[in-house]
């Protein structure tokens, strides 16, 4: 992540674009979210208010609705046309409270959610231990951190192919599970566990890969990208590239690495040189 910043404009531009086609491009995000959501089955947790945070188009808001019935959830994130989708969630009466905001400045109260949940969200922030330290600010004592991102072998046949072609970024250089670990503990959370599972979809051409991740709003939004646009010889030359990586039934592959994490929230006192953290705060499965 050295040198890499995001462009948050360009991020909120892409999503908001992709607002009306995403849901039936992201078979990879509803996956990772549904196998979320399973990982709740094993938690001792009965929220009255659940965070959302990169809700989308509030599929897995919608998904909390019904899990938690009694629970209020509100949907964050940075786009107001992905929102748009999300409020329509649910049945009258019981939809999600959508907020428009950015996940490295939560525009909340501190300890106002029981659970945090984000769902292959915070690879788009512009300060990850920064979106986590917010997470725990708005974590009640007690309550459970749920989120997923995606770590560095990510695309990395997409990533390798660009490199053919020219010296530019143009995939996102993503962060390490165990990076993702120290930005739980440099946060204040209690017992942060890890782990991380490799899916990979398959593509006839790169014209269909591409197609995907524009449909969902995956764009390159490198600070320092090319400005300019791609032209058909660039593509060309990426295709080529490309086609070193088709396996052995002529399919193109591209992989993920997901990364899971949880972590508890903890009652924190600041005293002259650290932060304390009581365990009796803690609530455990």
């Amino acid at each position: 992540m050295s040198g890499f910043s995001i462009d948050k404009r360009q991020a909120r531009r892409t999503f908001a674009r992709a607002a009306d086609t995403y849901d039936a491009a992201a078979v990879l995000q509803h996956e990772i979210a549904d196998r979320m959501l399973e990982r709740l089955d094993y938690v001792r947790l009965q929220p009255g208010r659940i965070l959302d945070i990169g809700c989308g188009t509030g599929r897995a808001s919608e998904a909390l609705l019904r899990r938690y019935p009694k629970a209020e959830v509100v949907a964050l994130d940075f786009s107001l046309p992905m929102l748009e989708h999300a409020r329509r969630r649910g049945r009258w009466l019981r939809r999600p409270r959508c907020l428009c905001g950015d996940m490295d400045q939560l525009p909340l109260g501190a300890q106002s959610f029981e659970l945090v949940f984000s769902s292959a969200a915070i690879q788009w922030s512009a300060d990850p231990a920064a979106a986590l330290a917010e997470m725990h600010r708005v974590l009640r004592p007690g309550g459970l951190l749920m989120f997923s991102s995606f770590g560095p072998d990510t695309l990395h046949e997409l990533r390798a192919a660009w490199a053919a072609v020219d010296g530019a970024p143009h995939v996102h250089p993503f962060i390490d599970m165990h990076d993702y670990g120290d930005m739980l503990v440099g946060a204040g959370f209690a017992d942060p566990v890890m782990d991380v599972e490799r899916l990979t979809l398959t593509y006839s051409n790169t014209d269909a890969l591409m197609r995907d991740l524009k449909a969902i709003g995956a764009n390159n939004a490198a600070s320092d990208r090319m400005r300019r646009l791609t032209g058909r010889a660039r593509l060309r030359a990426l295709t080529d590239a490309y086609e070193r990586f088709r396996d052995s039934s002529g399919r193109l592959p591209a992989s993920y690495e997901v990364v899971y994490g949880h972590a508890w929230g903890a009652e924190q006192r600041r005293e002259a040189g650290g932060v304390l953290v009581s365990p009796d705060s803690i609530k455990r499965r």
